[in-house]
């Protein structure tokens, strides 16, 4: 468990670690992105444990780099079906790769039609 994050987590406290909103947490659920979070007993809450958080950041991450969410949840089902899907889920990972190299390449070409344009405008003054 990470340094000072205790064992089991509220949605409220999984919300301050991940940085994601309860709202968000409950629809990955739903999504079929999170696997099966456990209930506390005693009030039904949800209680989410370090397995879920480092989860969570790698969604971000797909997330963050364009994934859609079908394809987190392709990848997601791929995961929980176990290790005979390992080239299944390697290809989803390279062909998501590949986007987003190329979206790198686009936005690499933009910065530099904007860093021209400034040299061309840092000339007039």
């Amino acid at each position: 468990m990470q340094q000072g994050v205790p064992e089991n987590l509220t949605i409220q406290q999984m919300a301050q670690v991940t940085g994601l909103s309860a709202h968000t947490l409950r629809y990955y659920e739903r999504a079929g992105l999170l696997d099966l979070v456990d209930r506390n007993q005693q009030n039904g809450y949800r209680s989410y444990n370090e397995r879920h958080i480092n989860w969570i950041h790698f969604i971000k991450c797909l997330r963050a780099t364009g994934m859609p969410i079908r394809d987190i949840r392709r990848y997601t089902e791929l995961l929980q079906q176990g290790e005979n899907t390992v080239r299944d889920r390697l290809n989803l990972l390279k062909a998501h790769r590949q986007r987003v190299e190329q979206q790198l390449r686009e936005v690499k070409e933009h910065l530099e039609a904007v860093t021209r344009k400034i040299g061309y405008y840092e000339t007039l003054d």
